[in-house]
């Protein structure tokens, strides 16, 4: 057999005292960690990704992600404190940073550089040693000692810059700056020395600093600036930062254990469970508080307020800044939505879980159901839940009054059987809640089941095993035998046996039938702590104190496989009796080979930080379930050595009943008929609205289409007149352009004319230039010649001056020469008499501190041996002390439950005897009221009789007015049914109008394709008569003649009768489909009449739109007719057309534009105006055929929405 492999799927829980422990990866996943994992959680998806830690390692210390989330940062203590980057994106290892130099275990602190390119991690104890890494390279940059012996709690880059950094801790406040290799401390802040506890940048050189005294401080460039406490409010009511002054004279609130800074202000956690949240005011120096969230009250627990005393330890905002997410001391997780604290500032808000909640403390119980994906754990936070493993989801949850210790799922998953500190009791399962029906007087009970069959279960008092039936709650029997504690019991597949072991050193069988011993294995040496047995339940194994797993069969243990590393807790094995696991003191999970063998062989998978406690597998082999003292649940897919998983029975599926009591059923069904009864009269009185509605829609439209009827006609008329308007400016137009290329032209033969007279002068003009130049040249070279024979006669001058200096300069230097040498002699005597001075005073002064060292390690050595002494009796006197505090902290527990219980019958009695005293009240008030009404009723009796007479005469009164009611109801009802069978007629006649219409166009189109193809056809006939008249031109060759006329042929006769053929054929088909189709869409649409009242009001609605749009556009058109008469108008002026004088000349200036083809401005302006007069007249043709199809829809449209398919052949 290969051994199984576990791949963990889901992780409930959060690692509590890890410094930055929340953070985000990108908008939908958060990084946190758990057990011994990291954990990547899909908010969205509900799913997760591991990054598991180092397997040598004692526990994560510190996170932290990297500005461009992509790496993340572990630290992790053991033997040498280590820093392992991962790449989040492929899950993979990138780097292991480690300093060999540094003596502390472990480092409080991470923060990635704002280019995430540097890390910096801040050691813990003895040495407070803060490192600056390139971690790429892995290669320590600078590293300095930031604390003497108090506690550095924080450390953090500069947003902006990679080089500072800011260190806080226990009356540390230090920014440090990283420069040739060192890093050096600049900005010492002059301020008593606080418990600095968290802090966070808000700028590029503020600081905000929270300390253990609820107090907000507000650095820049290293001084205080300002100092407020949270709770400080002034006179408009808000939080706000005010001066050193105003902070001094109030008190100091809870400790701020964590600040968050994002782009309107910061979030800083002070209290218990609460997060006040501050913005920027407008002048950008003070901050005001905005908001308060809370953690909220938890309804499912015995103590309401337990969970507002929650102490959060980290916050952390998404990338979008809209989601703020909170970590407190007892592993819980918090989400609130920033987004929506914009919408009620002011207002204090709640937060929620962010998937569920988790245990607070260890995790003592865990059961998986048979029939249902569930899981049940319990623990010592007082907290029963129940989980579904298929979803990975929290089902249910309840906290009491006493902490648990053990638990059992029924097989049927309605049941639960949980092991109190004081009593063992049996639960119901219903659909919001846990409720107890029944208690056994079985005190701290470590460990029960249910049989497999649901109808026994067995629970653990101290050392006997007591069987019950979970239906008639009888004691069966006693199982005997252990002398120590039972730490496991483990019924057989067929429920016929027991095996229990115990920390006596015993692994018993009972019968369960007869209650005796058929089995057992005694090995006193050896504390057992889990039991095991096969399906068939032949053999037995048992993992212990002894650190080796054994497999006992037929009372004599056969196997004994050493588990070398680590002790063996806790041992399951899956239902196919194929696999066999077990949970390790350090966390892990071990899978063995099976069968066993020696010196055994597994495969070990990390998942916990604790010992596992107890495990179970899912009874289709697909899950293990794991759970640890570190009070998370890790839930494993168990599969093959290729990854495969175990397939299970899609046929069987998991049971989907509930259970719920009567009382809740009843509130339920009544509250639906009442809700019912609600929708029927919403329904009639909406029913009675819409028909008042249709009444006055009806109404409107009939005016709406009178009044558009008229609209119509004024604006025919209209547009006939602005149809004459546009002909006359056409023509005016024509005859305006004519003139303008008249002009154009002459004009531009006059400029041609002027340039030439001018290119002539400047020709002139450029053979004078020319002549000058050259005289102004030779002038030139002559000046050139004179300037080069002075420049050389200077030149000779110059050299013989300072040559004859340069003589002097070379004597001088030869003379310093000279005295250097001298006073270099003297220095050298000096210095060597320096020396020798030197040597013999260091001889006396190492002599003498060799004597004093000697002395002092002989005293050492001394004070060592008595040390040691010293420290031997501390030992032993403090392990006395603690086993003293222990004993009185049991006493003082029994002496605290002893009282309580003495608290509780005292506050029964008086409340029984308030009862007492209160009912005795009531008995004599409710004698004096029956007294009472007895004589009223005396009196009702009298009235009652006068008043059956006065009923009866008006009920004589009252009959000929309800007959006068009755006929005018039945008159009624008649005029609204001749009113619906007028309305019938009305849509059948309307129905008839518009399927004889839609015949008409049909045969119009017909009447259109008729046309269309005799025009085909005389075309056809057309080529054919002139390809036969050029065949005539070949009948003089009789050859041609002949290919001319078969090429005739083949291009006209065949072509036309086979295309003749199927056209006609395709016609008829399409024809008669299309016949068909609107045959049935016309019944159909006969069917829906009924249904289509609100669509022709929605119809009509649509066409008042597009008339104002019409509307709309006929104005936009006028405005552009407007803007084009006034352009035409400025023409004609510019061209002098409306002076009487100038007629001729401006129809010269048109023709000649006309004909002119060289000005390329005037044909682009022409080219834009006659554009600009077609779009015109095709938007006026548009426009006149909307209005008519307009026309023709307002008194001839069908009241249905409904369109026919077009008949265009497929």
């Amino acid at each position: 057999m290969s051994i199984a492999h576990v791949q963990a799927r889901h992780i409930f829980g959060l690692k509590t005292g890890v410094s930055g422990n929340i953070s985000y990866h990108d908008e939908n996943t958060i990084v946190y960690p758990s057990g011994s994992n990291i954990v990547l959680y899909n908010i969205d998806l509900k799913q997760q990704k591991f990054i598991p830690g180092s397997e040598k390692s004692q526990g994560m210390t510190a996170i932290a992600t990297s500005p461009n989330r992509r790496y993340v940062a572990i630290a992790e203590k053991g033997e040498k404190a280590t820093i392992t980057i991962y790449d989040l994106h492929s899950l993979r290892r990138r780097k292991v940073l480690s300093a060999p130099d540094m003596q502390s275990l472990e480092f409080v602190s991470l923060a990635f550089s704002p280019d995430s390119k540097y890390l910096v991690a801040q050691g813990s104890r003895p040495d407070w040693m803060l490192l600056y890494w390139t971690w790429e390279k892995n290669k320590i940059m600078a590293h300095t000692k930031t604390s003497p012996n108090q506690p550095v709690y924080q450390v953090t880059f500069n947003p902006q810059d990679n080089t500072q950094l800011c260190v806080v801790g226990n009356g540390l406040f230090k920014l440090y700056r990283y420069s040739e290799g060192t890093l050096k401390q600049f900005g010492f802040p002059k301020m008593e020395p606080q418990n600095f506890l968290c802090q966070s940048w808000v700028s590029d050189e503020r600081v905000v600093v929270g300390t253990d005294s609820g107090r907000l401080l507000l650095f820049e460039s290293g001084e205080l600036r300002h100092e407020i406490p949270v709770t400080f409010v002034d006179k408009d009511g808000e939080d706000r930062m005010g001066t050193i002054e105003e902070s001094k004279q109030s008190a100091g609130p809870p400790q701020v254990s964590s600040i968050i800074s994002y782009s309107k202000g910061f979030a800083c956690a002070c209290g218990m469970g609460i997060v006040h949240i501050y913005e920027k005011t407008e002048d950008k120096d003070f901050f005001k508080k905005v908001r308060e969230i809370k953690i909220p009250a938890d309804s499912n627990s015995s103590d309401p307020t337990k969970s507002e005393q929650q102490l959060i330890t980290c916050l952390t905002l998404s990338p979008s800044e809209e989601t703020i997410i909170s970590s407190t001391d007892v592993n819980q997780l918090y989400s609130f939505q920033l987004s929506s604290s914009d919408l009620g500032k002011g207002d204090q808000a709640k937060f929620e879980y962010l998937a569920q909640a988790f245990h607070q403390s260890q995790v003592t119980g865990v059961d998986v159901c048979m029939r249902k994906p569930l899981v049940a754990t319990c623990s010592t936070d007082k907290s029963v839940r129940i989980w579904n493993f298929e979803t990975c989801t929290l089902e249910l949850y309840k906290e009491f009054s006493e902490e648990a210790y053990s638990i059992a799922l029924h097989p049927s998953g309605l049941y639960i059987l949980v092991g109190f500190s004081d009593k063992l009791r049996l639960m119901n399962l219903l659909i919001d809640d846990i409720r107890v029906f029944r208690e056994f007087t079985i005190r701290g009970c470590r460990e029960c089941s249910f049989s497999h069959g649901g109808n026994l279960f067995a629970a653990v008092h101290t050392h006997i095993i007591q069987i019950y039936s979970p239906m008639t709650f009888d004691n069966i029997s006693n199982l005997k035998g252990h002398n120590g504690k039972v730490q496991s019991v483990v019924w057989s597949a067929d429920d016929s046996k027991i095996i229990t072991c115990g920390m006596d050193g015993a692994v018993y069988e009972f019968d369960v039938a007869t209650g005796k011993r058929v089995g057992e294995s005694v090995l006193k040496s050896c504390s057992y702590s889990s039991v095991a047995t096969t399906p068939d339940g032949k053999t037995t194994f048992a993992v212990g104190s002894d650190r080796t797993l054994k497999e006992i069969s037929d009372s004599a243990i056969l196997r004994e496989v050493p588990s070398h590393e680590g002790q063996l807790i806790s041992l399951v094995m899956s239902h196919s009796g194929k696999m066999l696991f077990a949970g390790t003191q350090a966390g892990t999970v071990r899978s063995y080979k099976f069968p066993l063998t020696l010196p055994g062989e597994w495969q070990e998978f990390q998942g916990h930080s604790s010992a596992i406690v107890k495990m179970r597998i899912s009874y289709d082999d697909q899950y293990l379930v794991t759970i640890s003292e570190d009070a998370s649940i890790l839930l494993w897919r168990i599969q093959d050595k290729e990854g495969r998983g175990v397939k299970r029975d899609k046929e069987v599926g998991y049971a989907q009943e509930i259970l719920i009591t009567k009382s809740d059923l009843e509130e339920k069904n009544q509250m639906m008929t009442e809700l019912n009864l609600r929708v029927d009269e919403l329904r009639t009185e909406n029913e009675y609205a819409l028909r008042l509605k249709d009444m006055n829609y009806n109404e409107k439209i009939k005016e709406l289409t009178e009044k558009f009827i008229q609209e119509m006609e004024s604006l025919k008329t209209k547009n006939q007149v602005l149809k004459t308007e546009k002909d006359k400016e056409e023509a005016k137009h024509e005859e305006e352009t004519s003139e303008i290329k008249q002009n154009h032209s002459n004009l531009l033969a006059d400029l041609e004319a002027a340039n030439n007279q001018k290119l002539m002068m400047e020709y002139e003009k450029l053979q004078d230039l020319q002549h000058r130049s050259q005289k102004i040249q030779e002038e030139y070279e002559h000046q050139i010649g004179e300037m080069e024979e002075n420049r050389e006669r200077a030149l000779e001058e110059l050299t013989e001056y300072y040559e004859t200096k340069l003589q002097e300069k070379t004597t001088q230097l030869e003379q310093a020469h000279d005295e250097s040498r001298t006073a270099l002699k003297e220095y050298e005597e000096t210095k060597r008499q320096i020396e020798e001075d030197a040597d013999r005073e260091i001889m006396d002064i190492k002599n003498k501190y060799e004597r004093k060292l000697r002395d002092a390690r002989e005293a050492n050595s001394r004070l060592q041996g008595e040390s040691g002494l010293m420290q031997k009796k501390f030992v032993s006197l403090q392990k006395e002390i603690e086993e003293a505090r222990e004993e009185i902290k049991k006493y003082k527990g029994d002496i605290s439950k002893l009282e309580k219980d003495k608290d509780d019958l005292k506050k029964d009695i008086v409340g029984l005897r308030k009862e007492i005293a209160e009912r005795d009240e009531t008995i004599q008030d409710k004698e004096k009221r029956i007294y009472d009404l007895k004589k009223k009723n005396q009196e009702l009796e009298k009235f009652k009789f006068v008043l059956d007479y006065k009923i009866k005469e008006l009920k004589k009164q009252i009959e000929p007015r309800e007959n006068d009611i009755k006929m005018m109801k039945e008159q009624i009802q008649e005029m609204e049914s001749e009113l619906e069978r007028f309305h019938k007629q009305n849509t059948q006649l309307e129905l008839n109008i518009t399927e004889l219409r839609q015949k008409l166009n049909s045969t119009n189109v017909e009447l259109k394709q008729e046309r269309q193809r005799t025009r085909d056809k005389e075309a056809s006939i057309k080529r054919f008569k002139t390809d036969l008249h050029n065949c005539v031109g070949y009948i003089q060759d009789p050859k041609m003649l002949k290919d001319s006329i078969k090429a005739l042929y083949q291009k006209h006769v065949q072509e036309d009768i086979t295309e003749s053929a199927s056209v006609d054929a395709d016609i008829q088909k399409e024809y008669a489909r299309q016949r068909e189709h609107l045959e049935r869409s016309v019944a159909s649409l006969r069917k829906k009449l009924a249904k289509d009242t609100e669509i022709h009001r929605a119809d009509n609605v649509r066409i008042m739109q597009e008339n104002v749009s019409l509307i709309k556009e006929i104005n936009d058109l006028r405005k552009e007719l407007k803007i084009a008469r006034t352009q035409v108008h400025d023409l004609e002026a510019a061209m002098g057309l409306h002076r009487k004088n100038n007629t001729g000349e401006a129809a010269a200036t048109l023709a000649g534009v006309a004909t002119q083809t060289k000005n390329a401005m005037m044909e682009k302006d022409l080219e834009e105006c006659n554009k600009v007069i077609d779009l015109q007249k095709v938007k006026i043709a548009q426009l006149t055929d909307q209005m008519t199809i307009l026309e023709e829809g307002v008194f001839s449209r069908p009241p249905s929405v409904g369109r026919l398919p077009p008949m265009v052949s497929t």
